[in-house]
């Protein structure tokens, strides 16, 4: 509900903003002409179906925008609650409700932004005004996701939801008096299983083949067992799905438009990474994203080029936490690792680290600047993918490739490890400045530290997206497994 005081500031900012706000204004935008009844019919029926962006029409004071509209009403009221409910329902949904960047720490993208006096000079332009709102939501996927919350809000009205209890992992071939609730449960989700074997609480192939089904739309590791991760998944009731839709509404309210003709859009919320160009993915990859203790942030930013055979320079808060306690232990116990110790971050004086009392080191505060060599075990890899970021992350090659085969692949500590990167520059050149694959192979084969520049930067995208629907709004989810979802839908109530 508007209060009097905020309303009162309003109308003084309108009359210095815009002239004065009443049902005699020739430019008034929602009272005093038929185009602008119109308007205001326009208005209030967009507010109305606000909730299928997963926005609330209470937001927007629907209530008091409709007494206001009615004969009778003031018209300097209805002119100042009706423009400030517009500017606030144009902006959300074009742009997004929340400021991405306030309300997650690891989040830093150029969210999209509006302007009020923008707002209302397209608002008094347009000729078909119910079209102008209509045209304000995101394309592309968005429609999709839009069928999708209207379908998973039917379902709550109808479907069971039958928790699954927690216990021992539950491995193919055991008896366990949970697998008759783990059909339940399964055919709650609309999952297609097999009949009973002749005992019913026998976790069979027949039911585990369902249930490595189920893990690989989620990506979780596909397996068939149900751990602690699958037992979450399947927990997941169907108010938290229909949250994640609205999130990732949200999310992409967020983004641009247009997000180019060549990019680079990685997905940390399904461990996947498309390169785009000429408007045409040119190549896609699975990537390794970061932990839930270090997730890998959302962000916007330039990729210029890569290096071979790089160095790692272990970051801080990694020297203290993980690889002091093993040096306490043994302080010789990096050395077998192609990992170097040196006496500060200015110059390459190296330490013997039989030379240092390690148990008087902070972990929060090690002062020493530990290097991984180039090589095959090198953390990074072969390749190295720089680019702008306040968090210390890039994209790199990995020596630990199995790591690939999981499903739910969070095991960095943020950075993003990429399949096959050779095949993904190769695409970037696309024959340009005489590259040759081949050449770069040579080049890592010798050990040599190069430098390559593409031929034109391409603007990097990663974002979290979980949920994904096709056309008709079939979803596809992910499990929240940063809770980046569940902070969103937080703050969304939020003015």
């Amino acid at each position: 509900m508007i209060r009097r005081p905020f309303l009162a500031g309003f109308l003084a900012f309108a009359a210095s903003a815009f002239g004065p706000l009443s049902s005699h204004a020739s430019d008034s935008l929602w009272i005093g002409s038929r185009a602008a009844t119109a308007r205001t019919a326009a208005l209030i029926s967009a507010i109305r179906a606000s909730s299928d962006h997963g926005l609330d029409p209470a937001w927007y004071s629907l209530a008091e925008i409709e007494k206001a509209a009615a004969p009778g009403a003031d018209p300097a009221v209805a002119e100042a609650l009706l423009t400030a409910a517009f500017v606030s329902y144009a902006s959300d949904v074009s742009t997004g409700r929340v400021r991405a960047n306030r309300i997650d720490k690891e989040i830093s993208i150029d969210q999209r932004k509006v302007e009020r006096a923008d707002l209302l000079k397209a608002a008094s332009e347009a000729t078909d005004f119910a079209a102008y709102l209509a045209s304000l939501p995101p394309k592309g996927d968005y429609p999709g996701l839009q069928k999708a919350l209207a379908i998973w809000r039917d379902k709550r009205a109808k479907a069971a939801f039958t928790p699954l209890p927690d216990g021992v992992a539950l491995k193919p071939g055991m008896i366990d008096t949970r697998v008759p609730l783990l059909r339940k449960r399964l055919a709650e989700l609309e999952l297609t299983l097999p009949d009973p074997g002749p005992v019913a609480d026998q976790y069979d192939e027949a039911l585990a083949a369902v249930v490595k089904s189920y893990q690989e739309t989620k990506g979780l590791t596909v397996d068939g067992v149900i751990g602690a991760k699958t037992v979450r998944s399947l927990n997941t009731t169907i108010d938290e799905r229909i949250g994640q839709i609205i999130a990732n509404l949200e999310r992409r309210r967020w983004l641009p438009e247009d997000l180019g003709s060549r990019y680079v859009f990685v997905n940390a919320g399904d461990y996947s990474m498309m390169f785009v160009d000429a408007g045409k993915v040119a190549f896609q990859s699975l990537v390794i994203v970061g932990t839930p203790k270090d997730p890998t942030p959302e962000i916007q930013s330039v990729m210029r080029g890569f290096q071979t055979n790089p160095y790692w320079t272990v970051p801080q808060s990694i020297a203290g936490e993980e690889y002091l306690p093993l040096l306490r232990r043994d302080p010789n116990a990096l050395t077998g690792g192609s990992f170097r110790i040196f006496a500060n971050w200015s110059d390459d004086t190296e330490l013997d680290p039989n030379t240092v009392d390690w148990h008087s080191i902070h972990p929060k505060a090690f002062p020493y600047r530990i290097r991984q060599d180039s090589g095959a075990t090198n953390a990074l890899g072969y390749i190295f993918f720089p680019f702008s970021n306040k968090y210390g992350i890039y994209m790199h090659d990995t020596a630990s490739r199995w790591l690939f085969t999981e499903g739910s692949r969070n095991f960095s500590h943020g950075c993003i490890r990429l399949l096959n990167p050779l095949d993904f520059v190769e695409k970037v050149f696309n024959g340009k400045n005489n590259f040759s694959k081949e050449r770069v192979r040579q080049v890592i084969d010798s050990g040599q530290q190069a430098h390559y520049s593409f031929p034109e930067p391409v603007t990097l995208y990663v974002t979290y997206r979980t949920v994904a629907a096709d056309a008709a709004g079939a979803a596809t989810f992910r499990d929240d497994v940063y809770g980046r979802d569940r902070l969103v839908v937080k703050a969304m109530p939020k003015p």
